[in-house]
């Protein structure tokens, strides 16, 4: 690891590709931390890899300061020195790649997607009014930060109208979410961004590609002829609306797309509204300031509590309604936000649990039996927290959130709280 590169010192590694490797520093002169890519261009016998690589780093390069959108990563800066050939980009901390949300166990809510999507198909809209076609959007090539926002990283083989720096031939972008003009090797235009959008949203939704294939050229087959499984195949209760805009996204014919990300961007709105209507959601902005006045979530930092939002579903309980059932396996946690909840064990009532207070410790085991049935008193709202999304979360939240739930539940059975043994 180099001590310094260009005028940036470097603090540690925190990346490593086959072109290259990414290191945290810091920019005093700015006063922002930054993430630095070095390519590995001098390093390898491959004299392939070497001529790829360069031609990424000048295609990076040729558009510092080019791309002003929030929702596109911004290049500050490029150099060389020493044989060392770097990028230099802002640095999201806490943000983790949409990869990690691509799993059928480890989906997102189909709110929080359209709302990701919708936000990757304005900062295309706008990469392409520039002249900009990414051309390898991909899960692991958009970033969500801790704030639930996003970033659209690596343009490293992008087409930019009026260079001849991106032709990099026999590069093409990343097969499972390749345009059928990408596979067939035709012209290139903003539609197969769009296309690749489409394959991600798919993905997003339903835990698995579009397209899979026991090889290559079986795959790049179905990519061009074949129909993806409905959507609603692979996940319960997709609005039809939804799949319908993924269709477009991913028609076979780019005439029949939707020409812009802005078309694509309206649509998502359109479907946003309705499940916001349907569904009768509470703002995220209002559930954050819900949460920042429990007495749960009291130490946490501002994005932490995002974090913690993102990895869990909110739900609303009648008066007696079965919450958690004694006997039952299930991996969440809980959170009372409001109301108040019956612990009930054996068949005999415990005692209460109040807003702030939180159930589930079982989870901390894999595989154990509930030991309580919990029941709600009244109206109450409930946070569930995934522990399968809770391991997505930053070291520093996971830490926060285990102290907060051991510390209630210390309390609780010093009959500090509840007079009860332990809840389950």
């Amino acid at each position: 690891m180099p001590e310094r590169v260009g005028k940036y010192e470097i603090i540690k590694e925190v990346g490593r590709g086959s072109t290259g490797s990414v290191y945290l520093s810091h920019d005093p002169y700015y006063g922002r931390d930054v993430a630095i890519k070095v390519y590995n261009l001098e390093t390898t016998d491959d004299g392939e890899k070497s001529r790829v690589a360069r031609k990424m780093f000048l295609s990076e390069a040729h558009m510092v300061g080019m791309l002003q959108h929030p929702n596109i990563l911004p290049i500050y800066d490029a150099g060389e020195e020493g044989g060392h050939y770097y990028i230099v980009t802002e640095f999201v901390h806490g943000a983790r790649t949409l990869s990690a949300y691509c799993k059928p166990d480890n989906l997102l809510r189909v709110d929080d997607v359209v709302e990701i999507v919708y936000k990757c198909a304005k900062a295309l809209s706008y990469a392409h009014s520039r002249g900009v076609i990414h051309r390898d959007i991909k899960p692991s090539n958009i970033m969500l930060t801790v704030e639930s926002d996003v970033r659209i990283i690596d343009f490293g083989i992008a087409i930019v109208a009026d260079s001849e720096i991106s032709r990099i031939e026999g590069i093409a972008g990343s097969p499972s979410y390749m345009s059928p003009e990408q596979v067939q090797s035709l012209e290139i235009t903003n539609r197969s961004d769009i296309y690749s959008l489409g394959a991600v949203m798919y993905e997003l939704l339903t835990g698995y590609r579009p397209f899979r294939a026991g090889n290559l050229s079986k795959l790049l087959h179905q990519i061009v002829y074949a129909t993806p499984p409905p959507i609603h195949t692979l996940r319960q209760n997709m609005p039809e609306e939804l799949e319908s805009v993924a269709a477009l996204a991913m028609h076979k014919d780019p005439v029949k797309r939707y020409r812009t990300g802005q078309e694509f961007a309206a649509d998502l709105t359109r479907v946003h509204q309705r499940l916001r209507a349907e569904t009768n959601k509470i703002d995220r902005h209002e559930q954050f300031a819900m949460l920042r006045r429990l007495k749960f979530f009291h130490e946490f930092s501002h994005s932490e509590i995002w974090e913690v939002l993102r990895a869990s579903q909110w739900q609303e309980y009648a008066q007696d309604e079965e919450i958690v059932k004694e006997g039952e396996i299930d991996d969440r946690f809980y959170i009372i936000v409001t109301g108040s909840v019956h612990v009930e064990r054996l068949g005999r009532t415990l005692g209460l649990l109040g807003s702030g207070e939180c159930f589930g410790e079982t989870s901390y085991v894999h595989g154990a039996k509930r030991l309580a049935t919990i029941r709600g008193d009244g109206g109450v709202t409930v946070m569930k927290v995934s522990s399968t999304l809770l391991e997505q979360v930053s070291a520093s939240c996971q830490l926060r959130f285990n102290k907060a739930f051991l510390r209630s539940l210390i309390g609780r059975l010093q009959g500090v709280e509840v007079p009860a043994p332990v809840v389950g």
